[in-house]
């Protein structure tokens, strides 16, 4: 980490360079020169992201492009570049880091009120008018397929016929309610390869968490954490937010009765969101409540098929964790149904 922040072309000499934030996926720290200048540097999980040079590409296509079309210098990551010229730096031992400037602001995890989370659906939605023009398909999928919700059904499928860990039997109600709604979560997969739906850039991880907030008037500034970023459809970022969002209980949550959909939530985020990005379709709008569903039944999937493998991909905290987060998303599905004809009457209503 030490020699690594003298590979980037700082402004001053480091005098200072401490841990920064709660990330879970890459080693973050925050640099202090003596110029007074403040940077944010970066370790790239190669772990989980394999080919590091193709996501800084990624996103340094996309932060170039968005300060052409942005004012305020608060509104975009600024990388900074290394000493030979590139946007990442490779050490001796083989892993990659990257340095941005530091913006000064404030992310929350959960909205503390409903203009938190209507500023988070003015950044994403936002983030995505802006790069309307961008060449979506140029980028790279950093993670191949991620929202290929007929290939995670796949994937489901050959772990129930492995089940190497001795599950399957126990997940049967299920697997029974993901099946039984395959055809219906494949839409969105289809539409994009019919070329019904427009590529977009997508961000992919388009939690509030990732949207930094201003200190005085809580509006968002810019939308952080590029590394997901890839050609796709608005609806995944749409959907993502609102089965985070409105749902009214954690991911985890072992009492099923407390998770439902919050329809007041789901109606704030729609706004802001569709007011952000004028652009989209007529078709993308009507599907924006099938985003939701799709995305929130598809993080199921994920979540069961990790269960059924012996949970090696998502972090577990005691044995039947993937399974219990299974079940939350389900019961989120099951609510969506219950209010569909609401959800469409509050998309309609604003459009």
């Amino acid at each position: 980490m030490q020699q690594a922040v003298f590979a980037f072309r700082l402004q001053g000499s480091p005098i200072r360079c401490v841990s920064f934030g709660c990330g879970h996926i890459n080693n973050t720290f925050q640099v202090e020169t003596d110029a007074g200048r403040k940077y944010v540097l970066q370790e790239i999980n190669t772990h989980v992201f394999k080919k590091p040079v193709e996501l800084m590409e990624n996103v340094t296509a996309v932060t170039s492009f968005l300060r052409r079309r942005i004012t305020d210098p608060r509104g975009v990551l600024h990388f900074v570049p290394a000493c030979t010229g590139k946007y990442w730096h490779q050490d001796e031992e083989g892993r990659y880091w990257r340095c941005y400037e530091y913006v000064s602001g404030f992310c929350l995890e959960t909205p503390e009120t409903d203009e938190d989370f209507y500023e988070s659906a003015v950044a994403f939605g936002g983030f995505q008018e802006l790069l309307r023009d961008f060449p979506a398909a140029t980028l790279h999928e950093t993670i191949p397929e991620f929202h290929n919700t007929l290939d995670r059904y796949r994937l489901l499928k050959e772990a129930v016929a492995a089940d190497r860990c001795g599950r399957a039997t126990e997940v049967a109600a299920e697997l029974d309610f993901i099946l039984h709604r395959e055809d219906e979560a494949g839409t969105l997969q289809r539409l994009r390869e019919s070329g019904e739906l427009p590529l977009r850039v997508t961000h992919n991880d388009t939690k509030l968490n990732n949207v930094l907030l201003d200190e005085k008037t809580r509006k968002a500034l810019c939308v952080l954490d590029l590394d997901t970023v890839m050609p796709g459809l608005s609806l995944y970022d749409y959907g993502d937010s609102i089965r985070f969002g409105a749902a009214t209980a954690a991911e985890d949550e072992q009492e099923l009765d407390r998770m439902e959909l919050d329809l007041h939530r789901f109606d704030v985020y729609t706004q802001g969101f569709t007011a952000s990005c004028p652009s989209l379709t007529v078709l993308e709008r009507e599907l924006l409540p099938l985003g939701a569903k799709t995305m929130t039944l598809e993080v199921a999937v994920r979540f069961l098929t990790d269960y059924l493998e012996g949970d090696h991909y998502f972090k577990t905290a005691y044995p039947h964790h993937n399974l219990v987060r299974t079940r939350t998303q389900l019961k989120l599905v099951g609510d969506m149904e219950h209010k569909w004809s609401d959800m469409q009457a509050l998309v309609a209503a604003g459009n």
